[in-house]
């Protein structure tokens, strides 16, 4: 009880001096309060880019495999990779007779094209050849309209399904099922809209509102996809199941490519985990660099707390002088000028912590979408308060150690 009366003592007092140096008090407060929105903002943006990856690669699916012929995530020698044959289609129907457990396997490529309809002309657009078994692996589906079917790549229609964005480029309030398009030299007759998604956003992935899907065969024969290379898309039975399944798909690939047991795979399988790991790698750097970077203007801050609490404590030395004298222990002299020292560096993280708020809603209007949440506010509160007690702490110590003696004579 007594020490906790001392403690709100040395509070009150270190509430009284901050009042009678408001100035001082200010300006000392001013590197604190820059130094807590740097750090803040760091942490802020950094949760920011988590959040967009996170929502980058939803469509990925955490029970779906890719068989490619480049790893996602490169290490080793680049021209080995390059080197290795492409994959192909009938890899991808032969991968989908012998993996019976597979919920769906789905051989998948695209090129870019000029769609054109009516006078209105798009250049370049995502043209992907996929079958029925898309939306079975990735969930998504039409907003209207239908997706291709069974029917469509067994009898190589040209039927299409375009993105939201390519529906409000080239139709806008027009109904655009059943019109026609053309896509390179050849007209297809759209048959459905997909739901609107957005795009991978920061990491600089696909737009996915800014794609058309026609039927594997389809893009086979008109679009010369025989020679080109394939992504072969693996559904898992279950979660549960994902690493037994892999080594079955690694197995069949093997298999298919005839491969001998001393030989390497020629052929990468990647998972959402791989981006995840790989991201995880790269923030983990990216964080601490900029947490070094921007601790910087905190150091900063903290040596000017530490210089003014020796202006303080120089001033009140006859003050402490007299405190000692009618009793008062080293330890409350050095809580007082601890407590100080920590209030001015939490009064700063306070009004840091709110210009954060600013900041983060100006970098979720123009940059990404981010937010202080309620973990960076209390570690921004307790770094603000660290740096108080490890600036304040070197001149609490000198103030308590002070001959009462001397002190009186200080003038």
């Amino acid at each position: 009880m007594k020490s906790f009366t001392e403690k709100i003592e040395a509070f009150s007092i270190a509430i009284a001096a901050l009042k009678a140096n408001k100035t001082r008090g200010i300006l000392t407060t001013l590197g604190i309060i820059i130094g807590i929105v740097a750090v803040a903002t760091t942490m802020t943006a950094a949760n920011g880019l988590a959040n967009n990856f996170r929502e980058s690669i939803s469509a990925i699916g955490s029970d779906v495999f890719y068989v490619s012929k480049m790893p996602w995530i490169m290490s080793g020698n680049f021209f080995e990779f390059r080197n290795r044959p492409n994959l192909t289609y009938k890899d991808g129907q032969k991968l989908d007779r012998r993996l019976v457990s597979a919920v769906a396997v789905n051989p998948n490529t695209g090129a870019n094209r000029d769609v054109k309809y009516q006078s209105k002309v798009l250049n370049s657009v995502r043209t992907i050849g996929t079958s029925e078994k898309y939306v079975e692996i990735t969930g998504d589906g039409p907003e209207y309209g239908r997706f291709l079917t069974a029917i469509d790549v067994q009898f190589k229609k040209k039927n299409c399904v375009i993105g939201s964005e390519i529906k409000e480029r080239l139709f806008k309030n027009v109904d655009p099922i059943n019109k026609k398009i053309k896509i390179g030299w050849y007209n297809f007759r759209v048959v459905g809209v997909m739901e609107k998604r957005g795009s991978a956003g920061f990491f600089g992935g696909p737009n996915f509102d800014n794609q058309i899907f026609v039927p594997i065969t389809t893009f086979i024969k008109y679009f010369g996809g025989a020679h080109r290379n394939f992504t072969i898309s693996v559904k898992a039975p279950s979660q549960e199941a994902m690493t037994d399944f892999e080594y079955e798909i690694v197995g069949e690939m093997r298999k298919i490519r005839k491969l001998k047991p001393v030989e390497k795979d020629n052929f990468s399988i990647n998972t959402m985990e791989t981006l995840i790991d790989a991201y995880n790698n790269v923030m983990g750097v990216v964080v601490l660099i900029g947490l070094s970077i921007t601790g910087i203007s905190l150091f900063v801050g903290g040596i000017g707390v530490m210089n003014i609490m020796f202006v303080s404590v120089t001033e009140r030395t006859r003050e402490i002088g007299i405190r000692k004298a009618i009793g008062a222990k080293k330890r409350s002299i050095l809580t007082q000028f601890l407590f100080e020292s920590s209030t001015i560096c939490m009064i700063g993280g306070i009004i840091g912590v709110i210009l954060s708020f600013f900041v983060a809603e100006l970098i979720n209007q123009f940059l990404l979408p981010a937010s202080v949440s309620l973990p960076i506010v209390l570690v921004a509160l307790f770094v603000s308060i660290l740096t108080g007690v490890v600036a304040g702490f070197i001149p609490a110590y000198r103030a308590s150690r002070l001959n009462p003696i001397e002190a009186l004579r200080y003038e």
